[in-house]
């Protein structure tokens, strides 16, 4: 019970997804819980009374809540196979790009799958800026952003990896081009086909049905 590990999640979500793979990438053993947000459970509730969302670990009977902290508990808890680079400075780049990540990712993304028709050209060409820049100025002709090995900037950046694909089918605009973007759609190669990440990746066609059914169900609602 002392050291014993439980997360909550829900199937779809990136940001679950960041911290399985964490856990994965540090051998870590956990129960994983499914929950089902239309009708969360009470212990959801009790552990994450602010926001009542996912990811929710629970490590020795104390819940931790919103992935990007969760991954910051899980590195200094479990400091081997480490996440962050070592260096102080190399340190702060990588949370630059992680703060960077999450200030502009969620907006674009927002922007681009679930705003308007008439918006969505605009919205893919600032994609591409975005995704432009981080291919240039983070990811530059590295393997990984961690260099040779993934680390936590990897699984910040891993929502466009295994996410957009069945995004760019749901709304027809095509956004990772090898031809305009050759190191990051490399680097989306590479990181699917580490073995960890392998092992424990959404299955794109659920994916797809799932984003339609989310859609068509936001498109339906009245306003």
């Amino acid at each position: 019970m002392d050291n014993e590990v439980k997360l909550h999640g829900f199937w779809p979500s990136p940001f679950v997804y960041r911290v399985i793979w964490a856990l994965k990438l540090k051998g870590i053993e956990y129960d994983y819980i499914e929950e089902d947000l239309a009708n969360k459970s009470e212990l959801l509730l009790r552990y994450n009374p602010v926001y009542e969302k996912v990811p929710v670990l629970v490590h020795a009977g104390k819940p931790i809540s919103e992935s990007l902290v969760i991954l910051e508990y899980i590195e200094e808890v479990w400091p081997h196979n480490p996440l962050l680079p070592k260096d102080p400075y190399e340190r702060s780049v990588a949370r630059f790009w992680i703060n960077f990540a999450t200030d502009k990712g969620r907006s674009a993304v927002r922007s681009l799958f679930w705003g308007g028709g008439d918006g969505k050209k605009e919205a893919a060409e600032q994609m591409f800026d975005l995704l432009k820049i981080i291919e240039e100025q983070a990811l530059g002709d590295k393997k990984f952003f961690g260099g040779n090995s993934i680390n936590m900037v990897d699984l910040i950046f891993a929502w466009f990896a295994c996410w957009i694909q069945p995004m760019e089918q749901l709304v027809g605009i095509k956004v990772l081009e090898p031809s305009r973007l050759p190191s990051l759609h490399a680097w989306v190669k590479n990181f699917k086909e580490e073995p960890i990440i392998k092992e424990n990746l959404p299955d794109p066609e659920r994916l797809l049905a799932y984003y339609t059914r989310l859609t068509s169900n936001l498109v339906s609602k009245p306003t």
